[in-house]
C-alpha cells in the first residue's frame, strides 16, 4: 500500500505490483495504473513545471487534455519526451523524469522569473526584443533559444519500428463510452463492419469511472460485457490505445495506434505505433466532453484537480485525492464526486456550489456554501487551503485536495477539421459542432446528451439509424435501467471570480493569467487569433482543450460581447501529438526512401543495365556489351542502332493519370494552355502545363482512349507535383466540373520502340494494322496482342524523333512483352538502349525536358508560341503570361550550340559569352542546359537559353565554364539537329 492508496477498490490488478522511478526515486504501482494515478498514490503531488514562470504544477485531469504532467519517459533511444503522465500505462521498469526544471523538480531556479512576472505580461517578447538592435544577436536569440522547448529528444537512433495500414468500413466508432459502445455494439449485431476507437488501454470511457449500475450490472462491468461482444463479432473491429487524430475529405481518419508503448521491452518486428487511415462510409463522434477549470486565484497549485479526473482517480484506481478535500463547482457534477469521496470514506471538507440554489437533491454530510466561490489558494509546492469568497466575506479552509467543475465542453475538434466552426449555446454555455457534416454525425455528451441512460439511448439509436441507412436490419437496442445516473445540466458559466489576489490561470502550460487576456483587448489584440498569438494561450501542447473556453469567456467579457461574437481559433489536425516516427512508418534507415524498380527492372537486368537513382526509380542507364571501353562506348553504339534499325526502352517511370467525366475535356482545356476539346478518340497530343504565373510547369502526352477518358503521361521527376495539381484545380478551382483523376504509374509497364524498323518488329505481336494509313503518327488506342492473349496501349508517340511507339501493358506482364519483343526483333538487329542514350536522342532531335523547363521559360522561350491557345477563355497561367516582360525580345530562347573544332567539348551548365566579351556577370547571355555527344555529328551538340537566341543562328560565341576554366568557341544553331522537317516521324 502506498500513502493515497485506498485499501480496496478501483480497476487495478493488486496481485501484480509494478515497480518504476520518477526522477531516480523508486516508487511502485499496479497493473492498470496510468503513470499519473501511480504517482498520486505514492503522494507525488509536484509532477513537473510550467514553461513561462516555472510554477510548480501538478496533476490536473486524467486524459488526454493535460498540460502539466509531462514527463520524459524511458532512455536511450527510446526517450521519449513531452509524455503525458495522464496517458501513459504503468509498467515494470519504467523510468520517468520530469522537465523544465533545473537542477531539481523541487529547486528550480528558472522559478526567480515569477519575481519579474510584472515584465514578462502578455507579448512582453514584442516589446522587449526589438531594441537595442545589437542585443538580438548577442543576448536575445541565444537566451530565446535556450529557453524554449519542453522535453530534450534523444541523440540516439530509435530501436523500434512503426507501420502504417489503411482500413476500410461501414461505420468509424470514436469513443468507446456509454454512446460510442451502444453505437457500435447496435451496427455490429446487424452485421455492419465497423471500426470502434479509443484512446485508452481499456474501452469504456467514463463508464470506468461510474457508480451507476447498468441493468442491473455495474457501469465497468457492463463496460466489458459490450467489449467481449464486440470482440466476438466478426464484422466488428476494437482498436484501444488508438487516438483518431484527423477528419480528412473522402470521409478518411487518421488515427495512431500505441502498439507497444505500454511495454518495458518491446517486441521485435511488431510496431510500437502504428498509423491508421481508416475510410469510413459513415463515422460516429462519441468523445464525450471535457470539463472546464475554473479562474480562480492559484488555480495551478499542485492539488487542485479536475472534479473529474478525481472521480476517475478514485473510482478506477482506488486513488485518494488528498486528506482534506473541498469541491468547487458551477454544476451538479460536483455532487457526483461528493458521494463517491463520502463513500470512499474521504473527508470532504465542503462543497463550494457558485449557485445560490446549490443542489436540491444532495444528501450527503458534507457542508455546502452556496453562492461562494474559491477566490484564492495557499500553498506553493502543494495546497494547503483556500479562500472562500461569498457575500464579500472571505472563509479559510484547510484542505490539501480541491476538485473544480466550471462546466463542460464537448470534444467536437474532429467535427472541425474540414474548415466548420463551432457554433455557440447559450442554453449549453458551450460551442457546439457546426450542422451539416456529411459522413460524420455525434452522439452522446459531444452533442450535448446529459446523462449515461440518455447517453445509451443516443448511441443505440444513432447505431441502428447508420446501419439502416448501409442497407442492415437493425433495432436499437434496450439496456436495462440505469440507477444512480448523474445527470449534470449546463450552468451559467463563471468567467471572472471576485477576489481573486494572486494569478489566475487560463493556460497552465504556457501561464496565461487573466489580466494577460484583459491586455490583449486593453492593446488592440481582442480578436480571438490576434489574442492567441499575442499571449500564447491555447499554444501549448494540450493545444487549448481546457484553456481555449474560458480564454474566449474573458475575452466576451471584456469586450462585452457574447462568446459567439467572438468565436473560436481554427480547429486543425492534430488533436493530440503524433510522434515523427509514426508519421514515418517504415521510411527509415535503408528504408527512409523506398526504392522503386520498373516492371521491366527483371528485363534490364538479364539484359545487363547499368542502373542509375532517378528520383525513387532505378532507372537503366546504358547496357555494356563485352569488349566496350568506358559507358561512351556503349551510349554511341545504343543512339546509333535506335537511328539504323531499333531499340527497345523502359519508360515505365512516367508518370500516369487517368482523367475521366462528362468535363474531363474542359478541364484539360483549362489545364493545359493548348487546345484540348477538339482532340479526337484514338489521338494524342503534346500539352504544355502552365503555372499561374506563366510560367511553364510540365509537358508531356495527353491521349483520348474515349469520349470521357484521357491517359496524360507527365515527366518522371513530376509525376507526383502534376497529380498535386490537377487535384487542386478539381477540388478547389472547378469543382462544379465533373472530373475523376487516378493515379495508375504503377499499374501499367510502358515501353518505347523506336527506330526505322520498330513498325516491322511490333507487328509480330500486335494483331491491329499498324500502317501508316491506319495508324499514323500521335495515334493512340487499346490493341490485341500475341492472337487476343493481351491487351495493352499502344501510342505513336517518339522522342527520339525516329518512327517510334510506346506500348503500355498492365505491369505484370510488363518484363514477359518486353522479352517477346526482343526476341521479335533480333532479325531487325532490335537493341535495350539506356537513360543516357535516350538523353542523346532528344539532344539531337531538340526535345526539351525539365534541363530546359526550369521554372523560368514560357512557352515562346522554348520556340512553342504558337502552342499558346488565343481562342480559349481562360487556361491556368493565361493572365500572367500576358506580362510585358515576359515578351521582352532580350528574354533567352532555345537555341542550338555547337564547338567550331569538332574535337573540342563543352559541359552542361557552362555559360554562353559574345565571341570577344570577357566572362564577367554583365556579358553573360545565357548558359548550356543540355549537351551530349553526338555519334551522328561527330562531336558534342548543347542545347542553351540564350538572350535572343532564335535570332542569333549562326553566330559565333565563347562556351565558359569558369569552375574548370574552360573556354570553347562554339556557333548558336537551331536547336533541331537532325532531321528537321520531321520526315522519320511520319514514315
Amino acid at each position: 500500500m502506498t500513502s493515497y492508496r485506498l485499501p480496496t477498490g478501483g480497476l487495478i490488478d493488486r496481485a501484480k505490483l509494478l515497480s518504476f522511478t520518477f526522477d531516480g526515486k523508486t516508487m511502485q504501482g499496479f497493473q492498470g495504473d496510468s503513470l499519473a494515478s501511480a504517482l498520486l498514490a505514492n503522494g507525488q503531488q509536484l509532477v513537473g513545471r510550467s514553461f513561462k514562470y516555472h510554477r510548480p504544477r501538478g496533476i490536473l485531469t486524467a486524459g488526454a487534455a493535460e498540460p502539466n504532467a509531462l514527463m520524459t519517459i524511458g532512455n536511450g533511444g527510446r526517450t521519449e519526451p513531452n509524455t503525458r503522465a495522464t496517458m501513459q500505462e504503468l509498467y515494470a521498469g519504467l523510468e520517468a523524469r520530469s522537465q523544465n526544471r533545473w537542477p531539481s523538480l523541487d529547486f528550480d531556479i528558472g522559478a526567480m522569473t515569477g519575481l519579474i512576472s510584472p515584465f514578462l505580461s502578455a507579448g512582453f517578447y514584442y516589446k522587449t526584443f526589438m531594441w537595442p538592435a545589437a542585443f538580438w544577436e548577442k543576448l536575445y536569440e541565444p537566451f530565446i533559444r535556450r529557453a524554449a522547448g519542453l522535453g530534450k529528444a534523444s541523440y540516439e537512433a530509435d530501436p523500434d519500428a512503426y507501420d502504417k495500414c489503411w482500413a476500410h468500413c461501414d461505420l468509424l466508432v470514436i469513443g468507446a463510452g456509454a454512446a460510442g459502445l451502444a453505437a457500435a455494439l447496435t451496427a455490429g449485431r446487424a452485421g455492419a463492419r465497423v471500426i470502434l476507437v479509443d484512446e485508452h488501454p481499456v474501452a469504456g470511457g467514463g463508464l470506468l469511472s461510474e457508480t451507476a449500475t447498468i441493468g442491473g450490472a455495474s457501469a465497468p462491468d457492463f463496460a466489458a460485457t459490450c467489449i467481449a461482444e464486440l470482440e466476438s463479432l466478426p464484422s466488428v473491429t476494437v482498436l484501444t490505445r488508438t487516438t483518431a487524430f484527423g477528419w480528412y475529405d473522402g470521409n478518411v481518419f487518421g488515427a495512431v495506434e500505441r502498439v507497444q508503448k505500454h511495454l518495458a521491452a518491446p517486441k521485435p518486428h511488431v510496431p510500437v505505433e502504428r498509423l491508421w487511415r481508416i475510410v469510413a462510409k459513415r463515422a460516429l463522434l462519441a468523445t464525450g466532453a471535457e470539463e472546464r477549470p475554473l479562474v480562480f486565484g492559484g488555480n495551478d497549485v499542485p492539488g487542485v484537480m479536475m472534479a473529474g479526473a478525481m472521480r476517475s482517480y478514485l473510482n478506477r484506481y482506488a486513488v485518494s485525492p488528498g486528506k482534506a478535500t473541498a469541491i468547487f463547482t458551477t454544476n451538479d457534477s460536483g455532487y457526483a464526486l461528493a458521494r463517491d469521496l463520502e463513500a470512499k470514506g474521504v473527508s470532504l471538507v465542503a462543497i463550494i456550489d457558485s449557485r445560490n440554489e446549490g443542489n436540491l437533491s444532495y444528501g450527503g454530510k458534507a457542508r455546502v456554501i452556496k453562492g461562494g466561490v474559491v477566490a484564492n489558494t495557499r500553498g506553493s509546492k502543494a495546497l494547503t487551503g483556500v479562500e472562500v469568497y461569498r457575500n464579500g466575506n472571505t472563509e479559510h479552509l484547510d484542505v490539501d485536495a480541491l476538485a473544480m467543475s466550471g462546466g463542460f465542453s464537448p470534444v467536437i475538434h474532429l467535427a472541425c477539421h474540414r474548415g466548420g466552426k463551432p457554433v455557440w449555446s447559450d442554453e449549453e454555455a458551450a460551442f457546439l459542432a457546426p450542422g451539416c457534416l456529411e459522413g460524420l454525425d455525434l452522439a452522446g455528451a459531444v452533442s450535448a446528451t446529459h446523462g449515461l441512460a440518455a447517453c445509451l439511448e443516443d448511441g443505440a439509436n444513432k447505431g441502428a439509424e447508420f446501419a439502416q441507412a448501409l442497407g442492415f436490419a437493425a433495432s436499437a437496442p434496450s439496456f436495462g435501467p440505469v440507477e444512480h445516473d448523474v445527470v449534470a445540466a449546463a450552468a451559467k458559466p463563471l468567467w471572472s471570480i471576485p477576489g481573486v489576489k494572486a494569478k489566475a490561470f487560463v493556460d497552465y502550460q504556457n501561464d496565461v493569467h487573466r489580466k494577460d487576456l484583459g491586455l490583449a483587448v486593453a492593446e488592440g489584440y481582442a480578436h480571438v487569433e490576434l489574442a492567441k498569438r499575442y499571449t500564447t494561450n491555447g499554444m501549448a501542447t494540450d493545444q487549448g482543450k481546457l484553456s481555449n473556453v474560458n480564454a474566449i469567456g474573458l475575452l466576451a467579457e471584456a469586450r462585452g460581447v457574447s462568446p459567439a461574437e467572438v468565436g473560436t481559433t481554427t480547429f486543425r489536425p492534430f488533436y493530440t501529438p503524433v510522434s515523427f516516427g509514426t508519421l514515418t512508418g517504415g521510411y527509415h534507415g535503408h528504408h527512409f526512401q523506398p526504392v522503386r524498380k520498373s516492371p521491366l527492372h527483371g528485363w534490364a537486368e538479364k539484359n545487363g543495365a547499368v542502373f542509375v537513382e532517378t528520383g525513387l526509380w532505378y532507372r537503366s542507364s546504358w547496357f555494356p556489351r563485352k569488349g566496350e571501353n568506358g559507358w561512351r562506348e556503349s551510349v554511341d553504339r545504343e543512339v546509333l542502332n535506335v537511328r539504323k534499325n531499333a531499340g527497345l526502352c523502359d519508360v515505365s517511370m512516367l508518370g500516369k493519370i487517368e482523367v475521366c467525366g462528362r468535363d474531363a475535356a474542359e478541364f484539360l482545356n483549362r489545364v493545359y494552355c493548348n487546345g484540348f476539346l477538339k482532340l479526337a478518340v484514338g489521338k494524342a497530343r503534346y500539352g504544355l502545363m502552365l503555372r499561374e504565373d506563366g510560367m511553364i510547369y510540365d509537358d508531356g502526352t495527353t491521349s483520348r482512349l474515349d469520349e470521357n477518358r484521357y491517359f496524360m503521361t507527365t515527366t518522371t521527376a513530376y509525376a507526383a507535383g502534376v497529380m498535386n495539381h490537377l487535384e487542386f484545380c478539381a477540388q478547389a478551382l472547378w469543382p462544379d466540373l465533373d472530373v475523376r483523376l487516378a493515379s495508375v504509374t504503377d499499374q501499367w509497364a510502358q515501353m518505347a520502340i523506336a527506330g526505322p524498323k520498330s513498325r516491322t518488329i511490333l507487328e509480330k505481336i500486335v494483331d491491329d494494322d499498324l500502317s501508316n494509313d491506319a495508324f499514323a503518327f500521335l495515334a493512340a488506342k487499346e490493341v490485341s496482342l500475341f492472337g487476343g492473349q493481351l491487351q495493352g496501349r499502344l501510342f505513336r508517340i517518339s522522342f527520339s524523333g525516329e518512327l517510334a511507339y510506346e506500348l503500355a501493358v498492365p505491369a505484370g506482364y510488363g518484363e514477359s512483352v518486353a522479352d517477346a519483343l526482343m526476341e521479335a526483333g533480333k532479325p531487325e538487329g532490335i537493341m535495350p538502349y539506356g537513360v543516357e542514350a535516350l538523353s542523346v536522342l532528344r539532344v539531337e532531335k531538340g526535345h526539351v525536358t525539365h534541363n530546359e523547363i526550369n521554372g523560368t521559360v514560357v512557352p515562346a522561350d522554348l520556340g512553342f508560341g504558337k502552342m499558346v491557345s488565343a481562342t480559349k477563355v481562360d487556361f491556368i497561367g493565361k493572365a500572367m503570361l500576358q506580362r510585358e516582360g515576359l515578351s521582352a525580345s532580350d528574354r533567352p530562347n532555345l537555341v542550338g550550340v555547337v564547338p567550331i573544332d569538332k574535337n573540342h567539348s563543352f559541359r552542361t551548365g557552362s555559360h554562353i559569352l559574345a565571341k570577344d566579351a570577357a566572362a564577367t556577370l554583365e556579358n553573360d547571355q545565357g548558359y548550356v542546359t543540355s549537351s551530349a555527344f553526338s555519334p551522328h555529328l561527330g562531336s558534342t551538340i548543347g542545347l542553351a537559353l540564350v538572350k535572343r537566341g532564335s535570332h542569333r543562328h549562326g553566330e559565333e560565341v565563347i562556351v565558359w565554364n569558369g569552375i574548370r576554366n574552360e573556354y570553347t568557341a562554339a556557333r548558336l544553331c537551331d536547336p533541331v539537329f537532325l532531321d528537321p522537317k520531321n520526315e522519320k516521324l511520319h514514315a
